[in-house]
C-alpha cells in the first residue's frame, strides 16, 4: 500500500513538473500490465530453450533425474551447457564443475545490484537468489520503478524457471527416447542456442573483442589440453581486454592535448629553478 501511494506521489509530481508520465531519471513509467507482457515474452522465449539442454545432457549421458536435478538446481543455462559439454567430450567432472561454476559467478554481480533495486524482505532473498541471472537481471534493470523492476523479476524469473526445468525434462525423455543423439545431429543444439543467447548481448566492441578472444582461446587449445580446460583458459579473454582498453585510454588522455602537457612540464621545471 506504501508503494502504491509513494508511485501515485511520483506520477502527480511528474505531472505537475510538465513531465507527464515519465520517472524522475527520465524513462517513461510503465503500467503492470506492460511489465508482465514483456517479462513473459522473455520468459517463454528463453525457457523453451531447455528442450535443447535435456537433449544435450541425456546425449552427454546424463540421466534423465540428473538432467532435471541441473536445471532445478542449478538454474543458470550457460553453465549447464558447460557442465554437460566438457562431460560430452570426455573431460573430468572436476574440471567441467570448476568451468561451469566460473561462468555462474557473474551472477554474484547481478546479485549485488538488484539486492539495492529490488530491496526485498530479507526472508524472500535467499528464494529469490535462485533466480539471480541474466534474464531477470536484464529485465529488472530496464524499469524506470522498483514497483515495476519487482514485478518484471518475479514474472521472468517464475515464468522462465517453470518453462526451462518442464521442456528440460521433455528433451531429456525425448533424447532417451530416439537413442543416439549424434546420429540426429542434436549434439549441436546447445552451443546453438548458446550462441543465440550470447549473440544479442555483443553490443560493444570492448564485447565482441572478448567474445573473440575467447573463441580463439577455446578452439586453439581444444586439441591440445585436457576437456573443460580450455573453457577456463579463454575466460582470461576479458581481463586482457581490459587490461588493452585501459592502456588505450590512458594513451588518448595523456595524448589529448600534447601542448597543454609540455607547458605543465615546463611549468613544473620553472618552479624547481
Amino acid at each position: 500500500m506504501a508503494e502504491q501511494t509513494t508511485s501515485a506521489a511520483t506520477r502527480a509530481g511528474s505531472a505537475r513538473d510538465g513531465q507527464g508520465g515519465r520517472h524522475g531519471d527520465g524513462r517513461p513509467e510503465k503500467s503492470d500490465s506492460a511489465v508482465v507482457r514483456d517479462a513473459l515474452g522473455v520468459g517463454v522465449a528463453v525457457g523453451l530453450s531447455g528442450f535443447a539442454f535435456g537433449v544435450t545432457s541425456a546425449g552427454s549421458g546424463l540421466s534423465v533425474l540428473q538432467t532435471c536435478a541441473l536445471s532445478l538446481l542449478v538454474f543458470t543455462g550457460a553453465s549447464q551447457f558447460a557442465l554437460v559439454g566438457a562431460i560430452a567430450a570426455g573431460g573430468n567432472p572436476l574440471t567441467a564443475a570448476a568451468g561451469a561454476f566460473f561462468l555462474g559467478v557473474r551472477n554474484s554481480f547481478y546479485g549485488l545490484r538488484l539486492s539495492q533495486l529490488l530491496a526485498l524482505p530479507r526472508v524472500v532473498r535467499p528464494f529469490a537468489a535462485h533466480w539471480v541471472i541474466d534474464e531477470t537481471t536484464a529485465v529488472s534493470l530496464a524499469q524506470p520503478t522498483r514497483r515495476s523492476a519487482r514485478i518484471g523479476f518475479t514474472v521472468t524469473g517464475l515464468t522462465l524457471y517453470v518453462l526451462w526445468n518442464l521442456t528440460t525434462l521433455l528433451g531429456a525423455l525425448g533424447a532417451e527416447a530416439i537413442g543416439d543423439t549424434d546420429a540426429w545431429g542434436l549434439d549441436a543444439a546447445g552451443p546453438a542456442v548458446f550462441l543465440a543467447l550470447l549473440a544479442p548481448m555483443l553490443r560493444t566492441s570492448t564485447e565482441r573483442a572478448v567474445a573473440g578472444i575467447a573463441v580463439i582461446l577455446g578452439l586453439g587449445l581444444l586439441p591440445v589440453l585436457p576437456a573443460g580446460v580450455p573453457v577456463l583458459v579463454a575466460a582470461l579473454a576479458a581481463p586482457a581486454v581490459l587490461y588493452a582498453e585501459g592502456r588505450r585510454a590512458a594513451r588518448r588522455t595523456t595524448g589529448k592535448n600534447p601542448q597543454e602537457n609540455q607547458r605543465k612540464a615546463d611549468g613544473r621545471q620553472g618552479e624547481g629553478r
